[in-house]
């Protein structure tokens, strides 16, 4: 485990200076799940919600964190992104929507937020649409599955 790089000398928070580092293909891939009633469940596949196409909104909104990362979580640094998915699955045991995304970019820093952010994010556009019919849904487990490139390699979750 390395150091903390958020903070200078005097223990102070500051933004991490990546302007010697080298350009990469940086990528990294997050999931989480949301955990709902079965009939909550039901009117996202039939795509009868009252508020529209649940997984097409979550979708988008997944796809707009990755890009506002920077503009959420103070001392990241606004990046250029090359890609981003979203994949959705829907679950009978529990009930839930899993949701995994993908991000990439060529720089000088990793999209780890970036895709921790986006799964974090769509999810809770789900929760966002279907809280008129259901308002314990449970967000789970949204973590860091792998991470390529930069200095630190590649990295991956060994425990499922």
């Amino acid at each position: 485990m390395g150091k903390l790089t958020h903070f200078n000398a005097a223990g102070e928070a500051h933004m991490v200076d990546v302007g010697d580092k080298a350009v990469s293909s940086r990528c990294a891939t997050a999931d989480g799940w949301i955990a709902m009633l079965p009939a909550t469940l039901q009117h996202i596949r039939h795509g009868d919600n009252r508020k529209g196409d649940v997984l097409g909104v979550a979708r988008i909104a997944g796809i707009m964190a990755a890009k506002k990362t920077a503009d959420l979580i103070p001392l990241c640094h606004p990046l250029a992104l090359t890609r981003v998915e979203l994949e959705f699955e829907t679950r009978d045991e529990p009930a839930s929507v899993y949701c995994r995304a993908t991000v990439e970019t060529r720089g000088q820093t990793g999209v780890e937020m970036e895709a921790l952010t986006a799964v974090q994010i769509a999810l809770l556009t789900v929760y966002d649409m279907c809280k008129a019919v259901d308002r314990g849904m449970i967000l789970h487990e949204v973590r860091l599955l792998e991470k390529q490139g930069g200095k630190s390699g590649h990295w991956q979750r060994t425990e499922l």
